[in-house]
């Protein structure tokens, strides 16, 4: 079973946040620990917010807690009608996160059967306190640039395996492929984009993330790939045109990679058409059908190319300006 970060940072923050009260002396110092765990958070930003959300709540719970207890009476159902006004201040306010962290303070000071200045300033300390160090400790956040790496090359191997299978299908029409890979990719991007968010929420002055663009950009081509599924199943047998494009699909197996050299994939595609035209034009309408279906195949593959093409500069016009640099400085 692994630990998770956040469940260390709980373990750390709550006997800190309880010493430090106990240090302060204050009263239900025990709160302290609980505002530090529910102030534990899965990102910088998220974090952030939540601080600022629960001390404006804190603050409004105290004032609202003094006005229906002291003006009216410590009893349950004073206690109650406090909290249907509290509740919708907060939702109001846009500050609901900090309803579960104002409560712990609403009871202390209900418990108390008494609100002075000393009590009220002893459960602002208390919130300080609480929500203090589990902001301290939600600067700390772990690298996810790991995590991304590994589910970029995963993605990537089921990229080149689905590529290969739809070769081999065309090619064959047969295979024992079950397509567990477009299955595991999808949610492998799922979990990606997941992780990217949470990573853009810990870099707040960052605008771009590496994996942002990337992971959005294979969300576009797995949706490609899933679309050319059934026109690859339509592809008539034994038929030299499909063995070209098999050809085609089995060379782009074996280039998928972070880098973009789409421009000799679509360089090949439009000579690959080329040759499709130049083809006797089909005579029976399951010929046409099938060249339909065709037509509609290399479409989408361009569209799979162009994406990636769009992702970043091109890496065979980077290597052709850098070589007529070289031959210029010579």
């Amino acid at each position: 079973m692994k630990i998770g970060y956040r469940t260390i940072k709980t373990a750390i923050g709550t006997p800190l946040a309880i010493s430090i009260a106990q240090l302060l002396g204050l009263t239900n110092f025990v709160s302290a620990g609980i505002l530090t765990i529910l102030c534990i958070q899965p990102s910088r930003k998220r974090s952030y917010y939540s601080a600022l959300h629960r001390f404006i709540a804190c603050i409004i719970a105290t004032l609202y807690a003094y006005i229906f207890f002291e003006w009216i009476a410590y009893h349950p159902l004073v206690l109650g009608i406090m909290l249907i006004v509290f509740i919708p201040t907060t939702v109001f306010l846009k500050v609901t996160p900090g309803i579960a962290t104002s409560s712990v303070v609403i009871l202390n000071l209900y418990s108390a059967s008494s609100i002075t200045l000393a009590s009220l300033f002893d459960q602002f300390l208390l919130i300080v306190v609480g929500i203090g160090v589990g902001l301290l400790l939600n600067l700390y956040m772990p690298s996810l640039d790991k995590p991304l790496k590994e589910k970029q090359q995963k993605l990537e191997q089921n990229f080149t395996i689905i590529l290969y299978e739809y070769s081999q299908y065309i090619r064959y029409k047969h295979t024992t492929w079950k397509g567990d890979e477009l299955a595991e990719s999808e949610d492998i991007l799922l979990e990606a984009n997941t992780l990217v968010e949470r990573d853009r929420e810990n870099h707040l002055l960052r605008n771009k993330h590496p994996y942002r663009d990337y992971f959005r950009m294979r969300t576009r081509q797995f949706e490609l790939l899933k679309k050319m599924l059934p026109l690859v199943s339509r592809l008539p047998d034994a038929d030299p045109i499909g063995e070209k494009i098999a050809e085609f699909f089995e060379g782009l197996s074996k280039n998928v990679h972070p880098g973009n050299t789409a421009i000799i994939y679509l360089d090949q595609l439009k000579e690959l058409r080329s040759q499709i035209n130049e083809e006797e034009l089909p005579k029976t309408r399951e010929d046409f059908e099938a060249r339909a279906n065709l037509f509609q195949l290399l479409h989408e593959i361009e569209d799979y190319l162009i994406i990636k093409l769009k992702y970043k500069e091109s890496d065979v016009n980077v290597f052709k300006r850098l070589k007529n640099q070289k031959k210029t400085k010579n």
